[in-house]
């Protein structure tokens, strides 16, 4: 008989022996006296980082799957450059650490837990920072990746230059045991169920004025690896942007994960450039709510509804900040859009200066203060007051961000010098390049389409626009002039300009283009025609009998722009009484005008003083009435027939009708790309300016 193999019992007692040597070592490292080893980690990690490093009472260290150490008492000093002595002092600190990346040279924190803690947080623009854990404090991979963070009763000091920021917050963690007996991360775990953590902050951020408060979950998720979502809840106060949000976010590091509703109110939404790097136009005081979630790099507002002045907005907007240039994009709409809510946003000033100082507390009596606010006399005499707008641009803003918007008004009142009914607009902004294309409005039962171009990228900004006016109705126009209001008929025109500035008043000063406006055949009150005219048989006709229409046959109105001086190729009205024939100039500069118009009557009329119609001044007060030289000259003769025998002096009111019916198929044709100017009269031309 062979004997029994001896192998079976050597792997036996090997795999014995082995067992025996691993729970040696098991219970040499649970036994292991740790916190004689805090002396050498302290010195071990001060020369490491070159600053100070101790845990001033107690180590012990927990094995596993990680790596835990519990450290009572730390004190962990910042560089020399930080203006706060301690990056973190805490009573006591709880770290889980996983050793294969620790290994590799990076410390992956999946969990930090720390007792009555001072931390001190500060980034300067180099890029130095004081929670970088190497020397060179400008390291991005020595960051060290925390998962989640708990904190019980400490203060956390934020400060960067760059952003503006210089914050205070104090934090407390409220449960009925405390957090300093917390045994593992499931206790820390099921505190976030609830909102145990409270917070408050002040001090600075974008060197406005800011405070904080609010409660989260007990756990703060800092990584992305950590997928359940905490409860947050906040009040901030920037400056005079108030914001309120509720809901959940998973990544509190990267702001990730969010999903929220919120409650943004202010005084102008222009401000949130400065506070969110958003760029929104100038706007009366504002209140918005809806919901908030961000996905990576990109934030979206959706469900949004509230007011802008006295106007409602609702919509959806998106901010994508994953290129290198972010991107605003959504579409967002008006029930009901006030015009006056518009003034700051196309640079016009708002009719009173309580406006620049409403809250939304006062926004109940704001169209009280707009209408006392309208009827107090103008600081600026009207003769020097601008119309145009003059506010610049901000050329760093444009090329800060771009955007891809579509706005639209379903219904647009208190509009005074156009009747606007509705609207919308596509804003893109690419590159420092605004294009307003298409712009449709509807105006007087007709309609303005086209498009605007504005590009910083130059200095001074150019300018190139086209706009399409169409089947405007002459009697809706001016629907606060009674003379026109039986009138009828159907306006068209086009505007096309070219231009450099920075302001809207720089650009029109400075455009270059065309500008015609047509009518065809429709009606007119004859009373305005005779005024025009200054017919006084006619005008006493009207007032024994009432107005009449008289028909239109034909009108327009061209003019050719060079250095924002228009000048006219062709003015004509053409009716079946009155030919009216006319030259001139508008400065878009200065803000002046001065036409001359040359009624011809087609009849015969007693009373008349008909001389040319002067209209002159400027945008912000004309003025209209006849050629003071040609009707003292017929007021002259008038007088000294008069002296002969008071019956002849009607003979020099006396109209022979020498009008002519115009062409009006060539006026049209002209008008509308007219190829010769008509000189302006030398009446027209000012004292001392030099003839075109």
């Amino acid at each position: 008989m062979r004997p029994p193999s001896s192998e079976p019992v050597l792997v036996r007692r090997l795999a014995v022996g082995l067992i025996i040597i691993l729970v040696s070592m098991a219970l040499a490292l649970a036994f292991f006296p740790w916190d004689s080893l805090r002396g050498p980690v302290n010195r071990y990690v001060s020369d490491q980082l070159g600053r100070r490093f101790e845990i001033t009472q107690h180590l012990s260290v927990r094995l596993g799957r990680s790596i835990t150490v519990r450290a009572d008492g730390l004190e962990f000093a910042n560089p020399e450059w930080a203006s706060e002595p301690y990056l973190i002092k805490a009573s006591a600190a709880e770290f889980e650490i996983k050793l294969w990346p620790l290994m590799l040279g990076r410390l992956d924190l999946p969990r930090v837990l720390l007792i009555e803690p001072q931390i001190g947080l500060q980034i300067e623009p180099d890029g130095r920072r004081t929670w970088a854990l190497s020397r060179d404090t400008s390291d991005a991979n020595s960051v060290p990746k925390i998962g989640s963070l708990t904190i019980d009763h400490g203060t956390v000091k934020y400060r960067a230059l760059a952003q503006g920021a210089d914050i205070t917050a104090q934090i407390a963690l409220v449960s009925e045991a405390g957090v300093s007996s917390l045994p593992s991360a499931s206790v820390a775990s099921a505190l976030s169920a609830a909102l145990p953590l409270t917070f408050t902050a002040a001090g600075k951020w974008k060197n406005e004025a800011f405070t904080a408060n609010g409660r989260t979950g007990g756990v703060l998720q800092l990584s992305r690896d950590l997928k359940e979502s905490f409860p947050l809840e906040i009040n901030a106060v920037a400056g005079k942007t108030t914001l309120k949000a509720k809901g959940e976010i998973e990544n509190l590091q990267e702001l990730s994960g969010l999903d929220a509703t919120f409650d943004i109110r202010g005084r102008n939404l222009e401000e949130l450039y400065k506070l969110l790097g958003i760029v929104l136009p100038s706007t009366p005081p504002y209140q918005l709510s809806g919901k908030l979630d961000k996905r990576g790099q990109v934030w979206s507002a959706s469900q949004m509804h509230g007011v802008l002045g006295s106007s409602d907005l609702s919509g959806d907007l998106s901010f994508d900040r994953s290129g290198p240039v972010a991107l605003l994009s959504g579409k967002v709409q008006s029930k009901l859009l006030d015009f006056e809510d518009l003034r700051p946003v196309i640079g016009l000033p708002v009719k009173s200066s309580v406006a620049a100082t409403l809250t939304l507390a006062d926004s109940a009596s704001a169209n009280k203060t707009r209408s006392a606010a309208s009827s107090r006399p103008a600081r600026l005499a009207p003769s020097s007051r601008k119309v145009l707008p003059t506010t610049p641009l901000d050329l760093v803003r444009l090329k800060a961000m771009n955007a891809d918007v579509v706005y639209s008004a379903a219904n647009i009142r208190h509009v005074e010098q156009l009747p606007l009914d509705k609207g919308n607009v596509h804003v893109k902004l690419n590159n420092g390049v605004l294009q307003l294309e298409p712009i449709a409005l509807g105006v007087a039962g007709g309609s303005l389409a086209g498009r605007i171009t504005i590009d910083v990228n130059v200095e001074p900004a150019a300018f190139d626009t086209r706009l399409d006016v169409r089947a405007v109705q002459l009697n809706k126009l001016f629907p606060t002039i009674q003379t026109t209001k039986s009138s009828f008929g159907k306006i068209s025109g086009q505007l096309e300009l070219k231009g450099r500035g920075n302001s809207a008043a720089q650009m029109l000063g400075s455009a270059t283009g065309d500008v015609a406006v047509l009518m065809g055949k429709g009606e007119l009150s004859n009373i305005l025609l005779e005024y025009v005219g200054l017919d006084g048989g006619e005008i006493i006709k009207f007032l024994l009998r009432g107005d009449r229409n008289v028909m239109l046959r034909c009108a327009a109105a061209a003019f050719e722009v060079k250095q924002g001086l228009m000048r006219s190729k062709t003015i004509v009205l053409d009716t079946s009484d009155t030919v009216v024939n006319g030259s001139g100039r508008i400065s878009l500069a200065d803000e002046t005008l001065d036409i001359m118009l040359y009624p011809q009557p087609k009849d015969r009329s007693f009373l008349s003083l008909r001389s040319p119609l002067r209209i002159s001044g400027t945008f912000a007060s004309p003025s209209a009435g006849p050629d003071k030289v040609a009707l003292a000259e017929r007021v002259g003769l008038a007088l000294a027939l008069g002296v002969i025998n008071p019956l002849l002096a009607l003979a020099a009111t006396i109209e022979t009708g020498p009008g002519q019916d115009a062409d009006c198929r060539s006026v049209l044709t002209l008008a509308g790309n007219p190829t010769k100017v008509q000189p302006a009269p030398k009446s027209a031309v000012k004292p001392g300016a030099s003839r075109p």
